[in-house]
């Protein structure tokens, strides 16, 4: 008996070991993405044309924030623009606001979007329903909840031009509004600065490639040859599945930080927070089944296991070696996760520290959405999204490789 505990100890202390490889590895890169990513209004100007630029802004059941955002857009100091509004079959006052906005300033046009056609995603319709009302060079796509600074449609024409790219997103600051999604983001975002790190995305000599949906401008063009939200109609990431097409094209994209000129919500709620990562999930899923869970796994043990085994290890000490080398290994991994969600509430999302401190209720939110995720990912109903209820049981995702 004491055989076997000494040989499950010393097995957990070897995982663990790894865990704290793969955190020393987290933390590195995220320093490094936080340090080397370039910013949206930090680049030499060399534009010397102003072409017309159509910002698409679907928006369904948006009353609490569309004004917001269709106040700050109206404000840019970019003069050559139209601001095409689509009303995506909304059940509040979200059409008259539309509407009321139109009569008043010039640059709105109200859409409303015709009823959903079968295989496409609510989001992707009213976006295609938007082009098709574009006159724009350039389109620039963002969310109903979604805040900018006035100088923001300026910054992006002229990096876009002056780089000579095709398309340009821009990563914004997320905002948080309640306990579950503060202390929930710091966790998932540190894994975004590895493969899905936007120097990963600028390096033409890497796969990766996907857009912020609260922000990126794409030449007109480019949008039309790679498909439009037509090819990208029953991804439920769109935005992902819309970029990583831009890459594997060739096209010439670029990601760059905008925290301090962009504000956009990731969840509203503790409701959207469980919906949006079951929503990181099924793609996955129904890519790869056995490649999806075995993702899950290591969520789970990179991002949890580490806290029960120290708590266990604590709480009922066993006098042996075996078991003091599980105690230091597994407060190791522990530390090493909480340095990870700190860096990132600080230095990513402009958290507090202490949100920071609640990690392993964070840690433990994520990994159990993520296998709701995976064991609706086939039903009828797997993901609810802005008052919608989508089975993906019968579209392959292809919005984030693995």
């Amino acid at each position: 008996m004491e055989i076997a505990f000494d040989v499950l100890n010393y097995s957990l202390s070897v995982i663990l070991i790894g865990i704290c490889g793969a955190w020393a590895y987290l933390i590195k890169s995220m320093m490094d993405s936080f340090r080397l990513t370039p910013y949206l209004d930090r680049f030499e100007n060399k534009a010397k044309i102003f072409p017309k630029v159509s910002i698409i802004l679907p928006a369904r059941n948006e009353e609490e924030f569309l004004g917001k955002c269709l106040d700050s857009l109206i404000q840019q100091d970019y003069a050559n623009y139209e601001i095409i509004v689509i009303n995506d079959s909304s059940e509040d006052s979200t059409g008259k606001i539309i509407s009321d906005y139109a009569k008043k300033y010039s640059k709105v046009i109200h859409v409303d979007a015709r009823e959903k056609p079968e295989g496409w995603m609510g989001k992707n319709w009213a976006c295609m329903e938007g082009y098709k009302k574009a006159t724009g060079e350039l389109l620039l796509f963002t969310d109903a909840d979604t805040t900018h600074k006035k100088n923001v449609i300026s910054l992006a024409v002229s990096h876009l031009l002056s780089f000579e790219l095709d398309a340009l997103s821009t990563i914004p600051k997320m905002l948080t509004f309640d306990f579950w999604t503060k202390i929930t983001l710091p966790m998932i975002s540190t894994f975004l600065h590895t493969r899905f790190s936007a120097l990963n995305v600028n390096d033409p000599t890497k796969k990766t490639g996907y857009f912020f949906g609260s922000f990126f401008i794409i030449n007109k063009k480019t949008y039309e040859k790679v498909g439009m939200h037509e090819g990208v109609k029953h991804e439920i990431i769109e935005d992902g599945a819309l970029g990583k097409k831009v890459k594997e094209s060739g096209y010439k994209m670029k990601m760059v930080r905008g925290e301090h000129l962009i504000e956009a919500v990731w969840a509203r709620d503790k409701i959207t927070l469980w919906n949006a990562l079951k929503r990181l999930m099924v793609p996955l899923y129904l890519q790869s089944s056995k490649i999806a869970i075995g993702i899950f796994l290591a969520v789970l043990f990179l991002l949890f296991v580490p806290f029960p085994i120290f708590a266990i290890s604590v709480l009922f000490p066993v006098e042996t070696l075996s078991s003091k080398i599980l105690l230091i290994t597994a407060s190791l991994a522990s530390v090493l996760i909480y340095i990870g969600g700190i860096i990132e509430a600080k230095k990513g999302l402009e958290l507090r520290i202490t949100d920071a401190l609640f990690a392993p209720l964070g840690s433990l939110v994520v990994v159990l959405g993520f296998l709701s995720g995976l064991l609706q990912a086939k039903k009828a109903s797997s993901v609810t999204w802005r008052g919608r209820s989508y089975s993906l049981k019968d579209h392959s995702q292809s919005s984030i490789s693995v």
